[in-house]
């Protein structure tokens, strides 16, 4: 697993140990960081990286020019930091280990770009998408991407986000493209 272009290109990134954190695939992560390309510039957009594992998207987005990454995992925490450092993306970057929905909970920060890893088919990211639209923490125009499990669905109404596109890798896992509506 390593950073694919910009400031940290070529980086390899730790991973913890074991299987309890299962880390975007490169050829994943190119294919997503390619959509998001032709839809937004990825320069002083504010990151939140959720369920952030190793850190991988999140830095990413660092190392393509964008100003700030919040991370936050409940378990990975001295992983991300550790690639953040490696990367010397520490002044960029904000590190939270903890609950994600506790974080969700007290957050008032506005971010341009969430992406949404969780462990699969335990409803994790069906929550965590219906407190983002809830909460309005995406920007106007901003953009949420949620990695899941192929067979996960999700068929409640969204208030405040759009979805725009699902993608399919493989027999497990699927990418899908939400979009904060414009205000009307």
């Amino acid at each position: 697993m390593r950073i694919i272009t910009g400031k940290a290109k070529g980086l390899n990134l730790k991973s913890p140990k074991g299987f309890k954190t299962r880390p975007t695939a490169d050829r994943i992560k190119e294919s997503i960081f390619n959509v998001l390309s032709n839809l937004i510039e990825f320069e002083n957009l504010n990151i939140f990286d959720m369920f952030a594992g190793t850190g991988a998207l999140g830095l990413e987005a660092l190392s393509r020019g964008s100003k700030f990454c919040t991370f936050v995992d409940n378990e990975t925490s001295s992983i991300i930091k550790d690639n953040v450092n490696r990367a010397h993306f520490q002044d960029f970057s904000e590190i939270i280990g903890g609950d994600v929905f506790k974080f969700l909970n007290h957050t008032n920060k506005i971010y341009d770009l969430i992406f949404c890893d969780p462990p699969y088919n335990i409803g994790l990211w069906q929550s965590a998408l219906k407190k983002i639209d809830e909460k309005n923490i995406l920007s106007i125009n901003g953009y949420m991407i949620v990695e899941h499990g192929i067979d996960e669905n999700f068929f409640e109404q969204l208030f405040n986000l759009e979805f725009l596109r699902k993608l399919e890798y493989g027999k497990t896992t699927a990418i899908e493209i939400f979009k904060r509506k414009e205000l009307i």
